[in-house]
């Protein structure tokens, strides 16, 4: 599939979360949603004596408690420690390692004005945490029209794994993808991603009164100009792929949606198309159309792409050769009121294509760590990446 992409991508929200709280920036970006939440996060009680969870966050320097630098605030690493989510003495393959103590010591700071004992703020800054990815992603999905329940989640960066089947848990979703490079997902995906420009030009016009040839003029230059790009950037001219879209609006508002219309070395679609694609696209955002209204193209869009990438990474992974077999475990803790569970933990290096095993568990790498939760099961799949699948039964 294809990410979901945005011409305006918002900054600084006022209103976390909040879709028009922001200065829009006219560049074309994933469509995402920025939450303020990670392994940074701090935590702290509010002046209503509510547990709190950023967005503030330790950053590198002092870092989080448990880095030793200085920092007294529990960051939302620390309590992972304190869980045992997280092992002090492997963190970053073990060239880093944690201080454990001083998470308890910061995370019992902040326990003791909630009056609560030392896990169960742990617990409960992870479940707040949790909370807030999925809160972001619910909101966001709403803004897109689309029903993340069931919805495949994929977790990548550094905590992003350690707290993935939590927030799955929130967002109904029943399948997790745990990639390789996780910890570096986004860079990775840099590297390997196709080239691509997107390219527009305004020229408003109703759908039934667009002037064919001067709409053919208008997109040879945008083809010619993507071209040029791409070939500078490596990519073979028969490789080159032209997607053509708009952005319309029935006649009288004042904002737009883009719909994507097709491919080819021409445009591809008729005024009939389009409004199909528009109408469609509408319905799926704002659960209704508007009849009998005509239609009006604002902006003409061409992305050009190269049909693969110019860098193709080597995924495959060997077989297993039979029952995977954890290195150790170790005690943690899942949740408020909980005990603790004695819980497998597994080298992902280890893990090969095939291999199954149930939750929880707990899959270490040198720079994240893969939380499986109870009722989880794990699959691990030919490219490497860790499929875990909630339990039926």
């Amino acid at each position: 599939g294809r990410p979901e992409l945005t011409t305006t991508f918002e900054v600084a929200r006022a209103y976390r979360f909040k879709k028009g709280s922001g200065f829009p920036v006219s560049v074309p970006s994933v469509d995402l949603v920025e939450i303020g939440a990670g392994g940074g996060s701090l935590a702290r009680v509010d002046q209503f004596g509510l547990l709190k969870v950023g967005p503030d966050s330790a950053g590198a320097d002092p870092g989080p408690a448990s880095y030793g630098n200085g920092g007294t605030i529990p960051a939302v690493t620390d309590t992972d420690v304190v869980l045992g989510l997280l092992d002090p003495t492997g963190f970053l393959g073990g060239d880093m390692p944690l201080d454990a103590s001083l998470a308890e010591a910061a995370t019992r700071a902040v326990a003791e004005g909630l009056g609560l004992t030392t896990i169960d703020t742990a617990a409960g800054v992870h479940e707040v945490v949790n909370q807030n990815m999925a809160a972001a992603a619910s909101m966001h999905g709403v803004e897109m029209g689309v029903d993340l329940r069931g919805v495949p989640l994929i977790a990548f960066g550094g905590a992003g794994p350690v707290h993935a089947c939590g927030v799955a848990d929130l967002l109904e979703s029943d399948r997790v993808i745990f990639p390789v490079n996780a910890s570096v997902l986004s860079a990775f995906g840099t590297l390997v991603s196709p080239v691509r420009i997107d390219l527009a030009r305004s020229l408003p016009r109703l759908i039934d009164s667009v002037d064919s040839g001067e709409r053919d003029s208008l997109l040879e230059e945008l083809r010619s100009e993507g071209r040029r790009v791409l070939l500078a950037a490596g990519v073979p001219q028969d490789a080159v792929v032209f997607r053509y879209g708009v952005d319309a609006r029935y006649a009288g508002q004042g904002n737009e949606i883009t719909v994507w219309v097709g491919e080819g070395e021409s445009w591809p679609a008729t005024a009939d198309d389009v409004t199909a694609a528009f109408v469609e696209e509408y319905q799926r955002i704002y659960g209704m159309a508007i009849p009998d209204v005509l239609i009006e193209v604002v902006t003409w869009r061409l992305a050009a792409s190269a049909s693969t990438s110019v860098v193709e990474p080597d995924t495959t992974l060997a077989a297993s050769t039979g029952e995977p077999v954890p290195l150790k475990s170790r005690a943690v803790v899942f949740g408020r009121g909980q005990d603790a569970v004695d819980t497998p933990v597994y080298q992902r290096s280890d893990l090969g294509a095939g291999a199954t095993f149930p939750g929880p568990a707990i899959v270490e790498e040198r720079e994240t760590t893969s939380v499986i939760r109870p009722g989880w099961d794990v699959e691990v799949a030919s490219d490497g990446s860790l499929i875990a699948t909630r339990r039926t039964s």
